[in-house]
């Protein structure tokens, strides 16, 4: 169990996994990954201390994660392996280099925890800030396992993250997931959704925008970091404000693996940095603070995509990436509805 006198600011919950990758000639290559344990480990090669929450199997496998963690320096809260196997997802890649996964995650070791041990691992942290969740955590089947956590983490007054980042097809009953999701999302502070997300949770609107103004009017968060692939990104507020970000120069995108979770992991580097709490964007917000979150979010992405799975960028490499200019950032676009009810 970490120990009481860490500098911990953040918490993530949620799988690690082993991808195997199809490559062009049709052989599999496993690597580490996972969503949140990508994220996590995306956190700390930005220099945020962070501890993983989840337990890792005591296979080759899950020794192989553990190790992963600990070499970028995440802590473990679990760090005596268990008997569990490790979760599998078998990935292909098309064309464009966007993943389509299958995933294997019965009687495996991360899903092997429950809401008690999340909860005292997190009050073992006594400098802790923020905890993360998302993806296959937000499984319906789950919930006895990370509802409860995160109720007691926004008791607790921590500021809470929730990554939408759906996985419909390893999912039976799409509509149980939807209405899970949408119910998971009502403990989240700031909402992390892709275009293809709001896809997939049926989300009303015109436009993709439209989709994540309505999903912000209808959830208890007040900021949603909308992610549009090629397009950069939005970031929305309850107070009616938004702001975009986008490279001003297309990439060389080797694939898409883990480009989300290191864009959450820049946006919630810099809300640390900038002091951003939970009440952050029910009113208005400075501008500057909006643009610190979008372009080292945004820039984050773009480092990853431009090498083969998710390699996380150094604070330093995403900084760099920033000062060149080369992410161009709007403020103050159109508003499309009124203030979001309270």
């Amino acid at each position: 169990m970490v120990q009481k006198n860490s500098e911990i600011r953040v918490a993530t919950a949620g799988e690690a996994l082993i991808d195997m990758i199809r490559g062009a000639d049709g052989r599999f290559e496993p690597c580490i990954g996972g969503a949140v344990y990508n994220l996590s480990r995306a956190l700390a090669r930005q220099s945020v201390e962070t501890l993983y929450l989840n337990p890792l199997s005591r296979d080759r496998f899950g020794r192989q994660l553990a190790a992963g963690l600990e070499a970028d320096g995440v802590h473990l809260a679990d760090p005596e392996p268990v008997v569990q196997v490790t979760s599998l997802a078998v990935v292909n890649v098309n064309e464009a280099g966007h993943p389509d996964y299958a995933f294997y995650r019965e009687g495996v070791a991360d899903r092997a925890t429950d809401a008690a041990r999340l909860t005292r691992a997190c009050q073992n942290a006594p400098a802790l800030q923020l905890v993360c969740t998302g993806a296959l955590a937000l499984s319906p089947d789950d919930a006895s396992t990370y509802l409860p956590w995160l109720a007691a983490q926004r008791e607790a007054g921590k500021l809470i993250v929730v990554d939408a980042n759906l996985r419909p097809s390893v999912m039976p009953d799409l509509p149980r997931y939807r209405a899970h999701v949408l119910h998971t999302l009502q403990y989240a502070d700031v909402i992390k959704v892709s275009d293809e997300d709001l896809d997939n949770l049926a989300v009303p609107g015109a436009t993709v925008v439209e989709r994540a103004q309505h999903l912000l009017e209808h959830s208890s968060a007040n900021c949603v970091a909308l992610t549009l692939g090629g397009e950069g990104a939005r970031l929305l507020t309850r107070d009616g404000q938004q702001f975009a970000a986008r490279e001003s120069v297309p990439l060389a995108v080797v694939d898409t693996v883990g480009a989300g979770d290191c864009f959450l992991a820049g946006l919630v580097t810099s809300m640390l940095e900038a002091g951003v709490g939970a009440g952050w964007g029910s009113d208005a917000v400075d501008t500057s603070v909006a643009q610190a979150l979008l372009q080292n979010a945004v820039a984050s992405a773009s480092l990853c995509v431009q090498q083969r799975g998710c390699t996380p960028p150094s604070r330093e490499e995403v900084r760099a990436h920033v000062a060149s200019g080369r992410v161009v950032f709007e403020a103050d676009l159109a508003i499309l509805h009124t203030k979001a009810p309270a």
